[in-house]
């Protein structure tokens, strides 16, 4: 274990990356970069082994602030556990390394969400497994966390005390799925949802009887939820994000509760009062990709050519962030404004002064990346000067 340690912590070797068109955060240049001991530096070392670009892409390593995809592993199927949690969370490693994402927070929703149980010991599971698989020095990304609070789940609070002060914590989000409001405004899309995935067939009146029930949940739990949250984030100095912002009276609360980050604002008004209040706007690359909100909310493209688009995250499928960056680069005629949302401007809202960006003497965090017929494809991979593709 302590031979595996050691190799993992070893950074790359020298590299001398030639011919490539290398996107910085402000202009594309052609030249060469040279990489060695893990860090990007200005003049290349003798001996460096030479890797012709001709003519691909050089950007920094993806930074995605929200994944969901973790939990996937884990939960392969609704009642399904997946056996082993650090085969579980080496398969995620690989596939947001294999997405281009060299920095992940894996985004881990807090609430046991009527289950029993069987979520908070899946989020257990996973949390237990991503760290072991860290301490074995089997990680090829680097993995961090983000904590999603259910504010009105009745689990939420135990969970949170367990578990925020694992030093991976890296960010927290204030959500609130109550059936009525935000992302669910629309009661008829919340019963279709909850109908295809969980298979919930409500009659009118049993649909009543729930609604209720949630309800007296978000009047009697959300305000403790909040302060706990707000206060774990301050006294931890953890970056914390609201969700799913609606109205202008949610970003306005948002605001009053110290955050700064707005993260899926659902409407155009929402996302417009968050930029008035210096709120850091983040939304989903399927989002892009998909050429709209699977839910009905407002598109994140109109965002971006409205100048309300700060960061893409990848939400739910990791090969949609570079796709989505390069969907982006197109609509507004601009690579390196949509580059900056998956790499120098996540890391910079939580506080990586070391990677996203391509300069000397930071990480050596970098993808190569080829257009074929309008399509981003990754040709390899560096993660501290360590090549995987």
């Amino acid at each position: 274990m302590d031979d595996l340690l050691l190799r993992n912590e070893t950074r790359g070797g020298t590299a001398s990356l030639v011919n490539a068109r290398i996107v910085l955060v402000d202009r594309v240049v052609e030249g060469d970069l040279s990489l060695s001991g893990g860090l990007i530096v200005e003049a290349p070392e003798s001996g460096a082994a030479p890797v012709d670009f001709d003519g691909d892409y050089l950007i920094p390593g993806l930074i995605d602030l929200h994944t969901d995809a973790i939990e996937h592993h884990f939960q392969p199927r609704p009642g399904v556990q997946w056996p082993s949690a650090v085969g579980a969370a080496l398969a995620h490693d690989w596939q947001v390394l294999g997405s281009g994402i060299t920095t992940v927070l894996d985004s881990l929703s807090l609430g046991d969400y009527d289950s029993g149980g069987a979520r908070t010991a899946m989020l257990n599971r996973a949390i237990g497994g991503v760290n072991a698989a860290r301490e074995a020095g089997l990680l090829k990304a680097e993995h961090y966390f983000h904590f999603r609070c259910e504010l009105s789940d009745p689990g939420l609070l135990p969970i949170l005390v367990e578990h925020v002060d694992n030093p991976y914590v890296r960010l927290l989000s204030m959500m609130d799925h109550t059936p009525g409001q935000r992302q669910w405004h629309d009661l008829a899309l919340y019963r279709a949802f909850r109908r295809k995935r969980h298979n919930n067939f409500w009659t009118d009146e049993e649909f009543a009887v729930y609604l209720n029930e949630r309800l007296a949940h978000q009047q009697r739990l959300v305000p403790a939820a909040r302060e706990a949250i707000g206060r774990a984030g301050r006294e931890r100095q953890i970056h914390i994000a609201s969700h799913d912002d609606t109205t202008i009276a949610d970003v306005e609360q948002s605001h009053a509760d110290g955050i700064t980050i707005s993260e899926f604002p659902t409407t155009l008004l929402a996302a417009q009062r968050a930029r008035e209040l210096g709120q850091s706007i983040v939304m989903g690359s399927p989002n892009v990709v998909l050429g709209g909100s699977h839910s009905g909310n407002v598109g994140a493209m109109s965002l971006a050519r409205a100048g309300l688009l700060d960061i893409l995250t990848s939400d739910y499928v990791p090969a949609s962030l570079l796709h989505g960056a390069f969907l982006v680069a197109e609509g507004l005629g601009d690579l390196p404004a949509a580059i900056r949302t998956v790499t120098s401007a996540p890391a910079a809202i939580v506080g990586f002064t070391d990677r996203g960006r391509i300069a000397p003497g930071l990480r050596a965090d970098l993808l190569r990346v080829r257009v074929v017929d309008g399509f981003p494809v990754i040709v390899g991979i560096w993660v501290a000067g360590r090549q995987y593709l």
